[in-house]
């Protein structure tokens, strides 16, 4: 086919074609040029002898580079420019034979284009080819023969290399070139020739750049100043392809050069002829290049003189060039005067656009404060350029289109309408939108869109974006929605009989069907940010009344419209957010001014109106199916072109040379629509994607190239006094039913983004409706599939690693953020599921792989990424996280617990670093920190609440214990040493009104709760001590505020001061619980006599009470000490005027007796709070003698029993008898229970009632007391007492039988008089059958410690009972 084409002279024709619509600026035979250029490419890739003879030819070279120009607005020509350049530029250092050892007569074979691999490293090239080292970096490199030294190229180098190493370096050698001293030090051959030193004058950039500074001040004509700028632009252009990223040494040189002072004097004054504009034009293109290369890292002294440049007072000839004086625009005529006037505003805009961009990362005050009043200026002046109706020569599109462009970047920053001293920000936006929405009227909807002509096309998109910007600020300044109203148009003609015409935002609509795909999508922004607000969404819908299927129909056919692009169709879905965000009725309300959408049936003549409309629209749209199939053809990948020469892969077809290969497959950029929709002058402005041939196989696209799409029908869309407008978006009929697609076609990660937020607002309107729908569709766990953490890690990797092979670092981190934004999207989604229905997520095959990935994402280091967006998305994706795990655990705990245990085991070291990053940033992000902690407090929770549970099982749960985790792990001991004291200083420094205090505070104490070592911390830290003198400061405070008049007040700060205490005391009962030396450390900060002067504080509130209860009871379980501690006579300030509260008695002891002699029966917490606290008292022996001096026990006596059909014993009751238990386990107290008159008989009259709970309590306190000799006497003379004991041998109970037999044994051990009165014919029969029932039953089952104890005590008793 190759030699078919080479002899019909196909090259020839094509660069005829070329040729003659370079002549005519395009305008002919435009759609061949792409086809052209292909052909060219391909017969040149296979062709290597065409090649060489084109490669020779530089009238070729300057054509393709004409075309390049012509055509820069099309990617697909550029690109295949690209490639031409790339095969004829680098032809020679392509061929092996040019530079091989052994050069052939004939070109090597096989002729495959491949370049060095220092070439690909060392230049931007357009494409990915095949790279060689032109030297092996395996072979021995033998020394340079002495012939080789003698040629002319190999002395230069070495003379030069000579004298830089003599001088050491570039800089010695031209202060001695330059001195006048010279010193002859070698040889003639080795002395610098006047070509060396012009050379190294020249490249060498200080030099250089001083000389042309040197040559910029001492200059008599114009035409010297601009031949030394053009120079240090040629240095600018070095910098920017010598090194990467970086700054070079052109950048380096200027910061150090008063370069500032040398161009100054041109900027000053206003240029008085040609020659001046032409300086000033190249001054500034200078600087625009200057701040495009310093864009990452903008020096701050550079932005400080420009800004004060553009705002001094008059003359500033930066601002006032920009628009046009009265006797310039006379002198129009002058058409060279006129092409310089129109470059010189060109320039200027172009510099204050490239300003704007640099000082988005300004942090110096001082420029920032210039920066907000150069953005309120320049848009003032930008708006006296706005002049449509007033233009001369009718409309100068160039012009306005540059004005629109500025326009666009300086609103794009917040509140650049603020800063006027004149002014008001609101009335600036409003000049801003009256004149916007004159030009999108004449340029667009007046003239029927762009239907027709591309006339305008710039001026629109950038109006459009102006008006998108202008919205959020105008959301921002005004103080109401009242602006709203200023954005509806008339429709129709202007003419006065129109006057009266509806309003509305009509004007809009047709811009969402735009053939520009970033017009529909930055239309389509403007709908959803107008929509945000209520009257928006009302104004847009009553615009949209006269289109088939209304607002909301327009809205679902561009969202689920296959052949749009993701941006548009993403935009579609926040309109459509939005417009859920209003409650909707579920049937016709009159008067009401939002009923949603509305579904009229023409057969049945049935009309439904909000809720059920909705569901209704859903249904007929196939909506989850859409989205079904969207979810599956989701592409995660990089969208970037991998272009690679036919020979990297080894396929049959890609060998082929001569066959139908496609060497340079993908740089081929096909448009949306299809062949018959697209017109040759009719290019979008965004042609971004990729489509494949099928008939090449040996390059494999880094993107799946799309299906071809079918062809888009055409829509009449007429609006009231509106012409028809030609829609290629819309579907022809009014149904609203959209078919599911036949062919693959591909969406991204942020249109599945919005689409998640979408369903949320779907499932808050209408939950179980929602609910069934995912249910059916599988889209919960369809959407949750794609959320994979490896992507993620790659990418960040390679911003970390910055590998020559990597991709540009733009594309990255824009997959990254996007990435990431869907995970934030999704797990608002899952949160939302499962406050509605939990089942949805509550899945073993979802939950899995979701917490893995969640923890993954959570891990990733982000330490060497630089880009703070791309750091703030982070944060806010680990937010979302962060509080999905901890609605999983509130929601699912059981569930979802010991998955997520399991995979924070897993990468617990880096968890841990995690969180003691996330709290560090509490001043920064606190959203991040509040999440971090929030989850961390609700799984040690959930962790405690699993060991309660599972403490009196025998079988625990496989998964690894957070307790474990905290304690035992060594290798991240140092890391949770810093977690612990990070949470300490979030507690300690931020005030008690911050939510960061409280969240800091519940995350500690259950820190505190679980973890051992975290105690130890917090008492390395003094944290005992300082809650215990915060006690003591909220006292002192309580005492002073009492005395201050002024309820209201005291109240309120009684309850600060209240929660304080709460927390003190919350903090310290965690902080004891369990750990002796903690309780030392407290008995130490003298907590019970603190706690003793608070106690009339206590009595005002029960929460605070129980609160403090709990913490007396965590202090004295097992801890002797702190028992008899509350037994000490207690001083200290207490408040005046107490009286009604109460005076405290002589110890905190007695205080607690009275109060639980006192308390209420209804106050069941504090009554059980109080007991329980006794019952730890019961096991001191100081706190006993206390007890029995108090005559406290007399009140037990005074119980009632219950009567009637009533079987149970009381809560109080019960309390009482675990107090008892308590005080019988010793012999003193078994001692005050006897000497209670009637304890006994009240106790056996006890015991014929149950309790859930503590169903044996009286049993147990006859069982204590028989083991001490001395109470023997009392028992056995107490016939009640020996009965119950006896009747335990029958009961069906096990317990209580154990029990009985347990205290008649030790009745009767080493006690004569016991046997005579047990020997009793009833009690020893009830043993012996006990006996021989329990060797029956006991010697066919499998023997337990509490069984053969039981057997043992039987034994004993019928050994006693029997022996004489």
């Amino acid at each position: 086919m190759h030699a078919v084409v080479k002899k019909l002279c196909l090259t020839d024709k094509i660069i005829e074609y070329l040729n003659k619509c370079v002549s005519q600026d395009g305008e002919v035979i435009e759609c061949l040029v792409q086809p052209s250029l292909t052909l060219l490419r391909k017969v040149l890739c296979a062709d290597p002898v065409l090649r060489v003879s084109l490669s020779q030819q530089p009238s070729l070279l300057t054509l393709l580079f004409r075309v390049s120009l012509i055509f820069h607005e099309d990617c697909t020509v550029v690109t295949e420019v690209g490639a031409l350049f790339c095969l004829l530029l680098f032809d020679e250092v392509s061929r092996m034979d040019m530079w091989s050892d052994n050069p052939s007569n004939k070109p090597s074979s096989p002729s495959v284009f491949s370049l060095p691999v220092s070439v690909s490293r060392r230049y931007h090239l357009p494409v990915h080819v095949l790279g060689h080292h032109a030297v092996s970096p395996y072979s021995i490199v033998l020394p340079l023969s002495a012939d080789c030294l003698a040629l002319k190229p190999v002395s230069d180098m070495l003379r030069i290399a000579w004298n830089l190493s003599w001088y050491h370096g570039s800089d010695n050698l031209l202060k001695q070139m330059n001195s006048e001293t010279k010193i002859q030090e070698f040889l003639d051959t080795l002395k610098l020739s006047t070509e060396d030193t012009l050379t190294l004058k020249m490249t060498h950039t200080a030099s250089g750049l001083k000389d042309c500074l040197r040559s910029i001040v001492q200059a008599a004509a114009h035409r010297e100043v601009r031949a030394a700028l053009t120079r240090m632009s040629f240095y600018l252009l070095n910098d920017r392809l010598s090194f990467k990223g970086g700054t070079g040494p052109c950048g380096i040189t200027l910061k150090s050069l008063s370069w500032h002072t040398t161009l100054n004097r041109f900027l000053q004054v206003l240029p008085a002829c040609t020659e001046d504009e032409k300086l000033l034009i190249d001054i500034i293109h200078f600087l625009n290049k200057l701040l495009k290369e310093q864009r990452k890292n903008v020096s701050v002294e550079l932005l400080n003189w420009l800004l004060e440049l553009l705002l001094r007072h008059s003359p500033n000839p930066l601002l006032e060039l920009l628009l046009l004086t009265e006797s310039q625009a006379r002198e129009e005529a002058d058409d060279i005067r006129t092409a310089v006037r129109q470059q010189l505003q060109k320039e200027l805009v172009a510099l204050f656009n490239t300003l704007l961009l640099g000082s988005v990362a300004l942090t110096d005050r001082k420029c920032l404060e210039l920066f907000y009043v150069f953005q309120t200026q320049l848009a003032l002046k930008l708006l006296q350029c706005l002049r449509v109706t007033d233009a001369p020569r009718f409309y100068g599109l160039p012009s306005l289109e540059r004005t629109l462009r500025g326009m666009a970047h300086l609103t794009a920053f917040p509140g650049w309408s603020s800063h006027s001293p004149f002014t008001k920000p609101l009335e600036i936006c409003v000049k801003y939108l009256s004149g916007l929405l004159e030009v999108i009227t004449s340029f667009y909807v007046e003239r029927g869109g762009n239907a027709m002509s591309f006339m305008g096309k710039g001026v629109t998109k950038s109006t459009i974006l102006c008006l998108l910007h202008l919205s959020h600020e105008m959301m921002a300044q005004a103080q109401s929605s009242e602006w709203m109203s200023l954005w509806f148009l008339p429709l129709g003609s202007h003419s006065e009989e129109h006057a009266t015409t509806q309003q509305g935002l009509a004007w809009l609509i047709p811009l969402w069907v735009d053939r520009d795909p970033e017009v529909r999508f930055t239309s389509l922004g403007l709908g959803s940010a107008l929509t945000t607000l209520e009257t928006g969404c009302v104004a847009l819908a009553n615009s949209c009344q006269n289109i088939s299927g209304g607002l909301w129909g327009t809205v679902v056919n561009i969202l689920l419209d296959q052949s749009e692009c993701s941006m548009v169709r993403r935009e579609a879905a926040f309109i459509f957010q939005n417009l859920l965000v209003i409650p909707m009725p579920s049937e016709i309300i009159k008067g009401y001014t939002w009923q949603g959408p509305c579904v009229h049936d023409e057969d049945s003549g049935l009309s439904l109106i909000g809720k059920p409309a909705l569901q209704a629209l859903l249904y007929h749209c196939h909506f989850y199916e859409h989205l079904n199939q969207m979810v599956k053809h989701c592409y995660l990948g990089r969208y970037t072109f991998d272009l690679n020469c036919s020979a990297l892969n080894g396929t049959s077809e890609g060998n082929d040379l001569n066959g139908l290969d496609d060497s340079f497959k993908f740089w081929r950029a096909p448009s949306r629509m299809s062949s018959q929709d697209r017109d040759p002058s009719s290019l979008s402005t965004l042609e971004t994607m990729v489509a494949a041939s099928s008939a090449s196989a040996e390059f494999q696209p880094v993107v799946p190239c799309t299906a071809p799409l079918p062809e888009a029908s055409h829509d009449q869309f007429v609006a009231q006094g509106q012409h028809e407008t030609a829609s290629p978006r819309l579907p022809h009929d009014s149904s609203l039913s959209a078919p599911l697609p036949r062919q693959c076609v591909f969406v991204t990660p942020p249109l599945l983004s919005a689409m998640c937020s979408l369903l949320d607002s779907l499932l808050a309107t209408t939950p179980g409706d929602t609910a069934n729908a995912f249910r059916q569709a599988r889209l919960i766990e369809l959407l949750c599939s794609i959320a994979d953490a490896t992507l993620i890690e790659t990418s960040v990797q390679e911003l970390q690693a910055l590998l020559p092979a990597s991709p540009p670092v733009e594309r990255t981190q824009a997959q990254v953020s996007f990435l990431l934004e869907y995970l934030s999207s999704l797990s608002r989604l899952l949160q939302s599921c499962l406050l509605v229905e939990p089942d949805l997520v509550i899945q073993d095959e979802l939950l899995k792989p979701l917490i893995t990935n969640i923890i993954r994402v959570l891990t990733i280091c982000t330490k060497d990424i630089s880009d703070t967006e791309l750091i703030s998305a982070f944060y806010q994706t680990w937010t979302h996280l962060f509080n999905l795990l901890a609605t999983l655990l509130r929601k699912a705990g059981p569930a979802s617990f010991p998955s997520i245990t399991m995979g924070l085991a897993r990468y617990w070291a880096t968890m841990v670093d995690m969180f003691c990053k996330c709290v560090g940033l509490s001043s920064t992000c606190p959203t991040l920190c509040t999440a971090s902690l929030q989850f961390l407090s609700i799984l040690l929770t959930e962790e405690a609440k699993r060991y309660l549970q599972d403490k009196d099982k025998t079988s625990l749960c496989h998964s690894p214990m957070m307790a474990s985790l905290l304690d035992k792990t060594q290798e991240s001991q140092k890391s949770l040493e810093q977690l612990n004291e990070v949470i300490l200083q979030c507690y300690e420094v931020k005030s008690s009104r911050d939510v960061l205090k409280r969240v800091a505070v519940n995350a500690l104490m259950s820190l505190l709760a679980v973890s051992r070592r975290a105690q130890k911390h917090a008492l390395k830290a003094h944290l005992i001590d300082s809650c215990v003198e915060q006690m003591k400061h909220v006292h002192a405070q309580l005492n002073l505020e009492s005395l201050r008049p002024g309820r209201a007040a005291l109240k309120k700060k009684e309850d600060g001061f209240i929660k304080e205490l709460s927390i003190a005391m919350q903090l310290l009962r965690n902080c004891l619980y369990q750990n002796e030396e903690c309780k030392e450390a407290a008995l130490e900060a003298h907590l019970v006599p603190v706690l003793h002067s608070l106690w009339p504080w206590l009595l005002m509130d029960d929460s605070l009470m129980q609160t403090a209860l709990q913490l007396l009871c965590v202090y004295t379980a097992n801890f002797p000490n702190g028992c008899s501690s509350l037994c000490w006579s207690s001083y200290g300030q207490y408040p005046v005027q107490t009286a009604h509260r109460g005076a405290p008695g002589s110890s905190l002891m007695l205080c607690i007796l009275k109060m639980a002699s006192q308390v209420p029966l209804e106050n069941t917490a504090v009554q059980q709070m109080v007991f329980m606290f006794l019952s730890n008292l019961a096991l001191s022996h100081d706190c006993k003698g206390v007890i029995q001096k108090s005559n406290f026990l007399q009140n037990f006596l005074s119980l009632t029993l219950p009567k009637g059909g009533n079987k149970h014993l009381s809560n109080l009751t019960i309390l009482w008898l675990k107090l008892l238990l308590n005080i019988s386990f010793g012999e003193d107290g078994q001692q005050m229970i006897l000497r209670l008159d009637g304890c006994l008989d009240l106790l056996t009259e006890m015991s014929k009632f149950k309790h859930k709970s503590s169903p044996y309590l009286p049993l147990l306190i006859f069982h204590n007391i028989c083991f001490s000799p001395a109470n023997k006497p009392k028992i056995l003379a107490n016939e009640k007492v020996i009965s119950v004991l006896a009747s335990c041998l029958e009961s069906e109970n096990q317990n209580a039988q154990r029990i009985g037999a347990a205290a008649l044994w030790a009745l009767i051990h080493n006690y004569q008089k016991a046997k005579t009165t047990l020997k009793n014919p009833s009690i020893k029969r009830r043993v012996d059958e006990a006996y021989s029932t329990a060797k029956k039953t006991f010697l066919n089952s499998e023997e337990t410690p509490l069984n053969a104890y039981y057997l043992k005590c039987l034994e004993n008793l019928v050994q006693q009972l029997n022996s004489s």
